[in-house]
C-alpha cells in the first residue's frame, strides 16, 4: 500500500469527503487529491498533521509497518475526547454545558472553589478504591 493509499484509507475511516479532509488539514481537496494519487509526497507537515489530527501512528503513515491507529495512553484519550466535546461550539450541546459549569465555578467564591476541589478530589479517590475492589 502506498502512503497516497494510507491517507486515503485514513480519510475514509473518518468518512469525510476530501474537502473535509483538506479542511481539517488546513489544505485543499486538490492537495489531498494530489497526494493519494501519487502527484505529490506528503509534505512533513501535512503527515504530522494527519497523525495528531486522526491519531494516526507517524511510521504506519510513513512506511505501512505497525497499526493505522496510534496508541494513546488514558490521559491522552480523555484530553482527546474533552477537546471534542469543546470543538465548534456552536452544534456541540456538550460546549454549553462546560461553558455554563466552567462559568459557574468562576464565579464562586476562592472558598467554595477550594470546597468544590477537595470534593473532586475525594470523589475520584473513592472511584480509584472502587474501580480496585
Amino acid at each position: 500500500m502506498t502512503q497516497g493509499e494510507r491517507v486515503n484509507e485514513v480519510r475514509k475511516k473518518s468518512q469525510l469527503t476530501m474537502d473535509q479532509f483538506g479542511e481539517r488539514l488546513g489544505v485543499t481537496k486538490t492537495a489531498i487529491s494530489y497526494v493519494v494519487n501519487g502527484k505529490r509526497n506528503l509534505t512533513e507537515q501535512m503527515l504530522k498533521s494527519i497523525c495528531r489530527e486522526f491519531s494516526v501512528d507517524e511510521e504506519w503513515l510513513r512506511t505501512g509497518d505497525g497499526d493505522m491507529p496510534q496508541k494513546l495512553s488514558e490521559e491522552e484519550e480523555v484530553s482527546a475526547l474533552v477537546s471534542d466535546l469543546l470543538e465548534d461550539g456552536r452544534d456541540n450541546p456538550f460546549f454549553g454545558i462546560i461553558l455554563e459549569i466552567v462559568q459557574t465555578y468562576n464565579e464562586l467564591s476562592p472558598a467554595s472553589q477550594k470546597v468544590l476541589q477537595e470534593a473532586s478530589k475525594k470523589l475520584v479517590e473513592n472511584l480509584s478504591k472502587k474501580k480496585e475492589g
